[in-house]
């Protein structure tokens, strides 16, 4: 299990290098303007996620999404979506993003929060708290996840 998270962890910090380029054209908005629409889309996830919206999650997600459970799952984008548009409707009642931090470089973003969520399995309630790393990409004017790695607390 340590070897798995060292190795998403080597990942995760070579996504973060590789899209940190400063080669990259940037547009020029204000760090304020952009930790504005990063938070913006973070909401977004968090409503297609309760609603598990296919059309919401499929604008939100870039087509290189690598999605990181806590378990040690990893899921590209079509697994991730589909896993959670299959879930009996309203599997997650509520999800709260406590502690959130937000840092801006070029059009790259890292989130990082406590995701704490409230849901249903099988009619039996549930809840989850994990700490979450989501790695956000502007591409074509609009922040994208690119990569998404929980952590157990």
């Amino acid at each position: 299990m340590k070897k798995l998270t060292s190795v998403l962890s080597l990942f995760a910090i070579a996504v973060l290098f590789t899209f940190c380029s400063t080669d990259r054209p940037v547009q020029t908005v204000d760090e304020a303007e952009q930790i504005r629409n990063v938070a913006a889309a973070v909401e977004d996830f968090k409503t297609a996620i309760i609603s598990a919206d296919r059309d919401l999650l499929e604008s939100i997600a870039s087509d290189k999404l690598v999605f990181g459970h806590s378990g040690g799952k990893v899921q590209n984008k079509a697994e991730f979506i589909e896993e959670l548009v299959s879930l009996i409707p309203n599997d997650y009642q509520a999800i709260d993003m406590a502690d959130q931090t937000i840092m801006v470089s070029g059009n790259t973003a890292i989130v990082r929060h406590i995701y704490s969520a409230d849901y249903l399995s099988d009619g039996v309630p549930g809840s989850l708290r994990v700490g979450n790393v989501l790695v956000w990409q502007e591409q074509d004017g609009k922040w994208k996840l690119i990569a998404r790695q929980a952590y157990r607390l």
